[in-house]
């Protein structure tokens, strides 16, 4: 083959690496978006009585007009949990993100390291190779995020973040 050839195919392989990549992402994040907008739709809105109150449409306009926020994240490497499957011995790496507001100082992400790697740790490693491995990566994010903040709070810790992200999980 011939030098323009092959840059053409490198170049070619690249396009369709990246846009394999950016399918794969909108696939992964398409069920978060749903299920959050539909806790917000079936969320009712309760009165100073506690029983549900019809919203205002004013409101809901508002609520709609809102600009979107901007996060700060810190990443969490390299949580490595050891599993018995039915006849080996199998490791999980996990990489989370947590997902704070712009606001939060990195120094508090930063103390909280090893609270959030003793939490993800003590939760993985109560789950089944055969639970874990099945779970969705959507489903595995706020089943870590519940763990999370269930831990703080019984830590009396607030915890700085908001959302647990996890950006890789590797099976072996």
């Amino acid at each position: 083959m011939t030098m323009p050839r092959i840059m053409l195919l490198v170049l070619v392989l690249n396009t369709l690496i990246a846009v394999g990549g950016v399918v794969f992402n909108y696939q992964l994040v398409k069920p978060l978006l749903a299920a959050s907008q539909a806790a917000k739709v079936s969320a009712p809105v309760l009165g100073e009585d506690g029983k549900p109150v019809e919203a205002a449409p004013a409101a809901e306009a508002a609520e709609e007009e809102v600009e979107p926020a901007e996060y700060a994240f810190f990443p969490v490497t390299k949580i490595i949990v050891s599993l018995q499957g039915k006849d080996r011995e199998h490791y999980f790496i996990v990489d989370l993100v947590l997902q704070a507001n712009l606001e939060t100082e990195q120094k508090k992400l930063q103390q909280i390291d090893p609270m959030v790697r003793n939490s993800a740790v003590a939760y993985l490693s109560a789950l089944k190779f055969d639970e874990l491995r099945g779970k969705p990566i959507p489903e595995l994010q706020v089943a870590l995020e519940q763990a999370l903040l269930a831990d703080f709070a019984t830590k009396k810790i607030v915890a700085p973040f908001e959302h647990v992200l996890v950006s890789k999980l590797i099976v072996q």
